[in-house]
């Protein structure tokens, strides 16, 4: 109750919340399918601009049945080239754009997707797999380090020994490195990856947490009333370390999010047909070079609005959740 005190005393922290709340309300409604289902829809002419921009001139496509040689009469198959002539006429017309708005609110992509649409949607993948790998980073920490720090011996030992193999290892190639070992492409598998490989951080902290508390007045009289093991591990000590591991999930979702990004920029992310932030960005780095800026505008806001205020959060509420701090 005194940290959420604290907390709402911090006007920013309570902005910042509310705009990470709005970000997971947008994920729970395009992923019921309520907000940009339709967003493989082809509502927009080829990389239409916003329409702060303004529609650009674009070449009406020939009419070909104006443009036509007239019709020989005598021709027996006149009525097969006219019904031809106008058939692709029709398509012609149906490939320039016919009938598709020539600006849409943060403009299209190059099949005429909406931008804005497109961006939520991919926001949902990226925001999905930040929340749920960080969670089974944490989970993986906490136990490992739990075990860890209170067992201590061969136990400790251990752990910490496959601790240094991985943090020996910079971050970046140890997440390229499992990417290539599972190959497969997938939201799963790219939970896995970061889950599997960001637990480090977690475990480091949760374990100096328990090394301190195993040996307290509370610990060692749960011991003498005889709670096993696993009790004083996690209902006596756990909740007095557990905001550690709160900090920990939302400073890795932040990390997640950037890794997710990464990952599906270089190809080891979501499969095709599967649109995220990562491969939004990937498809925006060619369409640079043809002047289409607004895929990559809309998708470095939402992710710098998303990670600033997760950010800002992050901080108060290491603050609020920390025992030394007084109200």
């Amino acid at each position: 109750m005194t940290a959420w005190q604290r907390l709402r005393a911090d006007r920013v922290a309570m902005a910042a919340l509310a705009v990470v709340i709005a970000f997971v309300l947008m994920v729970v409604l395009s992923a019921s399918g309520l907000v940009a289902a339709d967003w493989e829809d082809e509502v927009g002419v080829s990389y239409a601009p916003p329409g702060f921009v303004g529609a650009t001139e674009t070449v009406a496509a020939p009419a070909l049945r104006q443009q036509a040689l007239p019709d020989n009469p005598f021709d027996p198959l006149a009525d097969d080239v006219r019904e031809l002539r106008v058939q692709l006429a029709a398509r012609i017309e149906a490939e320039t754009g016919a009938g598709r708005r020539a600006t849409l609110p943060f403009g299209a992509d190059k099949w005429g997707h909406d931008v804005l649409k497109k961006t939520i949607k991919g926001g949902e993948t990226s925001i999905v797999v930040g929340l749920v790998a960080a969670l089974v980073a944490v989970s993986l920490g906490s136990l490992f380090g739990a075990l860890s720090g209170y067992c201590g011996g061969v136990v400790d030992d251990v752990f910490n020994w496959f601790y240094s193999v991985f943090t020996a290892i910079p971050s970046v190639l140890m997440i390229l490195a499992v990417a290539a070992v599972l190959q497969h492409k997938g939201v799963l598998t790219i939970v896995l990856i970061l889950g599997l490989t960001g637990w480090t951080g977690p475990y480091r902290l949760i374990r100096a947490e328990y090394l301190k508390h195993r040996t307290r007045e509370y610990v060692l009289a749960a011991d003498a009333i005889g709670a096993s093991h696993w009790r004083r591990m996690f209902v006596h000590i756990f909740p007095n370390v557990s905001h550690v591991a709160l900090v920990q999930i939302s400073i890795l979702v932040v990390g997640f999010i950037k890794a997710e990004v990464i990952l599906s920029f270089l190809g080891f992310g979501v499969p095709v047909g599967t649109v995220s932030w990562g491969s939004m960005l990937n498809e925006a780095q060619n369409e640079l070079l043809l002047g289409r800026w607004w895929q990559l505008a809309a998708v470095a806001g939402a992710m710098a609005v998303l990670v600033t205020a997760f950010s800002l959060f992050t901080d108060a509420l290491r603050d609020a959740l920390d025992p030394r701090v007084q109200s």
